[in-house]
């Protein structure tokens, strides 16, 4: 629908809708502009508390997929009228608890009376204008890094329908709760060397990387062996822990790609997986890749290589 609407024209915007980049950039000086993001959602996990964190995990990685600094957030609330204030308490303190973390400020935001809960943040980062990182500057030649493992909507999904076991509740949990700050840090210490970037969220790993490909004119082969995964997520596919997003967006983009016979639709599946709070996928020099997998190891991060960038053809995407 965006895309229907008038074309406004402002050389102070770096970044638009038009890519469909994580967030929007605005220049406010040669020296600084502002990285702006949305998000909030229903909750996903049953404590209040750690569905406010999760929320605000999901709304700041944005600002770090663009490279950025979060400063200030927004809080948005819906909640029912006659629901439990403590329990509202509780989302709102796990909220505080990681932009606390983050070192972002909330300041103020908004709340409205509804029967369904939905939570999370409208955030503003700070960013030097010309290091942005924006999804279409993935070259050919480039490896992928990707900073977190898949599967935490096949995992919530189990967890609705009861059939999670707690060790894929813990590391889901563990997952959808630590922030991309330190891997924004350590990609901005690679600076020259990391040429795009976006986070792989409701579109999945496929939707995400096909949004990095058409933005950057290139192709992507990607290597399911190598795909971290959370524990249980191949588990839950196979036990029909689908959720409809996967599914939605599997008859969106699965027209890009290309499989070699030897995967299976388990796997298959697990590409299009919407996730929360997921990690970075970053376009990263050749050879520079390894040395940022292990810088962020070393300080306790984590990071796979998944994939490699190639020149423009068809297949988009191709899965080995």
């Amino acid at each position: 629908m965006l895309g229907k609407l008038a074309r406004q024209h402002d050389p102070n915007v770096l970044v638009g809708f038009e890519t469909a980049d994580d967030a929007g950039v605005y220049k406010i000086s040669p020296d600084l502009a502002l990285v702006q993001t949305v998000d909030f959602f229903t909750p996903i996990v049953d404590d209040p508390y750690t569905f406010g964190q999760i929320a605000a995990v999901n709304a700041l990685s944005d600002v770090y997929a663009m490279g950025g600094r979060p400063v200030s957030s927004l809080a948005m609330v819906c909640f029912p009228e006659k629901g439990d204030l403590e329990v509202l308490g509780q989302i709102l303190a796990g909220g505080l608890s990681k932009m606390v973390e983050a070192e972002c400020t909330v300041i103020g935001g908004h709340s409205i009376r509804d029967e369904e809960i939905k939570f999370g943040y409208a955030v503003t980062g700070m960013i030097h204008p010309d290091k942005v990182l924006l999804n279409g500057g993935a070259r050919a030649g480039d490896l992928l890094v990707l900073t977190k493992a898949l599967g935490t909507g096949v995992i919530s999904t189990a967890i609705k329908q009861g059939k999670a076991q707690p060790a894929w509740i813990e590391a889901a949990t563990k997952s959808m709760t630590t922030l991309n700050k330190l891997g924004a840090e350590v990609a901005a210490e690679f600076a020259g060397d990391v040429h795009g970037a976006t986070d792989i969220t409701g579109f999945g790993l496929v939707g995400h990387v096909r949004e990095m490909a058409l933005a950057s004119h290139v192709s992507v082969r990607i290597d399911s062996a190598k795909l971290p995964l959370l524990p249980g997520a191949l588990e839950c596919v196979r036990a029909g822990s689908v959720p409809q997003g996967l599914k939605s967006n599997r008859e969106f983009a699965e027209c890009t790609v290309e499989y070699v016979p030897a995967v299976d639709e388990t796997t298959k599946a697990i590409l299009f997986d919407p996730q929360t709070a997921g990690g970075l996928l970053l376009s990263i020099s050749a050879n520079e890749a390894d040395l940022f997998v292990r810088a962020l190891q070393t300080r306790g991060g984590d990071a796979t290589i998944i994939g490699e960038v190639l020149s423009q053809a068809k297949p988009l995407i191709v899965i080995l």
